[in-house]
């Protein structure tokens, strides 16, 4: 058995929880601490931790008092979006390696100060991007590297999700998406598609993020929800939100690729992330509720899409092959919510490189800001910082293994 390596947890909302109950199942952790502001929710983390693992977490409602204990190696930080940065610069300020779960930023200079924290103190700082490890994006990804799809030219994906009682319920759920809605317009939520992506195509690794231009529709959705549903005695009715009902946002890469993004949350849809990868001999398209493949080389017919599923199973990549009975132990968004922590449970544990970095944490999470920004301007271009000052063109060599994003390291899985 893996010898138990100490973690503090933060943020305990309804995401928070679930991640809790994931975290209690990856080998090698001992949950010793929980933390949020709102007691009966720190409370509920500690009954979690007893439920699942049988030991007493403590209970904080400061994550500054749990970040001064020196036996806790990581942090776990699920709180609102605008405070994921700030708690993990403090975290590897007080020398304990962070992992977030998704958002954008709030600033550019707050994504800075978590490379400068990281670079400083040798701590990681990774995003739990979980859809990283999707059954059908690591599929995907195997493809990709064994050139199925040729030389990629551009991609697609968002987050396309209708929210809408979520975010007008966010002062009864205690939710934070609500006040961001509320305040901003632009890509709030780029990284579920933009994460895969960007492994796809080496960014920060042999290619970068050169510039972004997004623009944004008008807002109508939430206040038909509101009308519809609550009625002119909701205290949200007649709301100004600044959000776009879809933002749109395009991305050019120093290599060539484009990158289309879609924010897509408050109009009546079915689930999709749009996910489309297009190559010179390939192309992945997904669609709500089917997922469809094209290849020159492998389709019967010419110019007419298949069923992604006769090709799943044959490229499925070997993580996922190895972990067939996820979904029975670990129910988290399918499988991915479990792999994604215990990615950076063997980084934490090994001390080594994360397969999400800070580079890539601070580059995804930059989207938003600059979104916003591009967004106010009519869609005027703007540039995006290369976090890594250069490093992109040539990077010391990844660290391998079995969860690494930068290649599918088969010398890690057994061969049955």
């Amino acid at each position: 058995m893996t010898e138990k390596t100490n973690f503090g947890f933060i943020g305990l909302g309804g995401r928070g929880q679930g991640m809790l109950n994931e975290l209690l199942s990856v080998d090698g952790v001992n949950v010793v601490a929980v933390c949020d502001l709102y007691e009966d929710r720190a409370m509920r983390g500690q009954e979690i931790v007893k439920e699942k693992a049988g030991n007493d977490a403590t209970v904080y409602l400061d994550y500054k008092e749990l970040l001064k204990r020196d036996d806790i190696k990581a942090v776990v930080i699920c709180t609102t979006w605008i405070t994921h940065a700030e708690i993990a610069v403090a975290a590897m300020k007080a020398g304990k390696h962070a992992a977030m779960e998704v958002g954008g930023a709030a600033s550019i200079e707050e994504c800075w100060q978590m490379v400068r924290t990281s670079e400083e103190t040798g701590k990681i700082c990774m995003l739990l991007e979980n859809c990283c490890y999707d059954k059908n994006e690591m599929t995907i990804y195997n493809m990709v590297k064994q050139g199925l799809f040729g030389e990629i030219v551009h991609l697609e994906g968002g987050y396309r999700h209708d929210l809408r009682d979520e975010i007008c319920l966010g002062k009864e759920n205690r939710h934070g998406r609500l006040k961001n809605f509320i305040n901003r317009n632009g890509e709030l939520y780029p990284t579920h598609q933009l994460g895969p992506i960007c492994k796809l195509i080496n960014i920060n690794r042999g290619n970068r993020m050169l510039t972004l231009s997004s623009i944004t529709s008008k807002s109508k959705g939430l206040n038909e929800w509101i009308k519809k549903e609550k009625g002119e005695d909701y205290y949200l009715y007649g709301t100004d939100f600044n959000q776009g009902d879809v933002t749109t946002t395009m991305i050019k890469c120093a290599n060539g690729e484009t990158i289309t993004l879609h924010h897509d949350c408050s109009l009546p849809r079915p689930y999709c992330r749009d996910y489309v990868v297009q190559g010179t001999k390939a192309i992945y398209q997904e669609t709500p509720g089917d997922d469809l493949f094209y290849s020159d080389e492998l389709s019967p017919k010419k110019h007419e899409a298949e069923d992604f599923d006769n090709y799943s199973t044959k490229y499925m990549h070997p993580l996922w092959k190895q972990y067939t009975d996820v979904e029975a132990h670990a129910g988290g968004h399918g499988g991915m919510d479990f792999l994604v922590l215990s990615a950076y449970v063997d980084a934490v544990i090994n001390d080594g490189e994360p397969p999400i970095d800070v580079y890539d944490t601070a580059a995804w999470m930059a989207v938003t800001v600059l979104s916003e920004q591009s967004a106010a301007m009519g869609g005027m271009p703007v540039p995006i910082p290369d976090f890594t000052n250069g490093k992109w063109i040539d990077r010391k060599p990844f660290r391998r293994g079995k969860f690494c994003l930068w290649d599918v390291c088969h010398e890690f899985f057994e061969k049955k």
